[in-house]
């Protein structure tokens, strides 16, 4: 399974992309903490185990098969960037899922998450026929709701002490669409976020344009911060 945007490349992760993985997450670990579920005691450490980022790969696979969950790695040409899942899918009368996302810093403000997130709603309400889709955020997440903002999703409100997160039982707006909504605005959102851009026909500029890597900022700007999807997983 794999889901293009204009510069996306959303596909489940493999026990292949352990390394890659494990040196996104060391590296956005300190801004990622206050954001996340803490980890279990005793439960294997999935960022510095690849077995356990194994189990976890199997995991993600078999709902798949069971429709029950959609977890995707996102991807600019070969770099792992973030992730974002479509969790805890329930049919019947509901027809719902819950979207969590989180986006490496050295990446971020450049609207891959956005752009990911229209590519998941068009497959959401588009291939697996949903009704609604739920994002639910931190209030003081601001970057993570400005994503959310940026499409113009719903906000319902806050839902007070929701989820406990890094061991707090934390308050978060949440956030929504519905298939009425995605019919009546997928055009527009598809539009801005996945069709190519037309060419500009603005001359170029002729200064001078770095192709070596720029060394890390002592303060790096802040990252989008992962929303929170549930069922709770360290990985949202």
């Amino acid at each position: 399974m794999v889901l293009t945007g204009r510069r996306v490349v959303l596909r489940p992760l493999e026990a292949g992309d352990y390394p890659q993985w494990r040196d996104v997450r060391r590296a956005n670990a300190k801004w990622l903490e206050p954001w996340e579920p803490a980890r279990i005691p005793g439960q294997p450490d999935t960022v510095e185990d690849s077995q356990s980022f194994s189990v976890r790969c199997d995991a993600r696979h078999r709902e798949f098969q069971m429709g029950s969950g959609f977890g995707f790695g996102i991807f600019v040409g070969t770099d792992l960037v973030g992730e974002i899942n479509l969790s805890s899918v329930q049919r019947g009368a509901f027809q719902s899922g819950y979207v969590g996302y989180w986006m490496d810093y050295r990446h971020a403000g450049k609207g891959y998450m956005p752009e990911s997130l229209v590519v998941l709603a068009r497959y959401a309400f588009g291939d697996l026929r949903l009704h609604r889709l739920q994002v639910a955020i931190i209030p003081r997440n601001a970057r993570s709701r400005r994503v959310v903002d940026k499409l113009g999703l719903r906000n319902e409100g806050i839902a007070e002490r929701y989820l406990e997160i890094n061991g707090v039982w934390e308050d978060h707006v949440r956030y929504a669409i519905t298939s009425e909504e995605w019919a009546v605005r997928s055009d527009e959102l598809v539009a801005d976020w996945l069709l190519d851009e037309p060419q500009s026909t603005e001359p170029q500029s002729t200064g001078p344009q770095s192709t070596s890597p720029n060394p890390p900022s002592p303060n790096p700007p802040s990252p989008t911060p992962p929303t929170t999807c549930e069922p709770l997983t360290t990985s949202c």
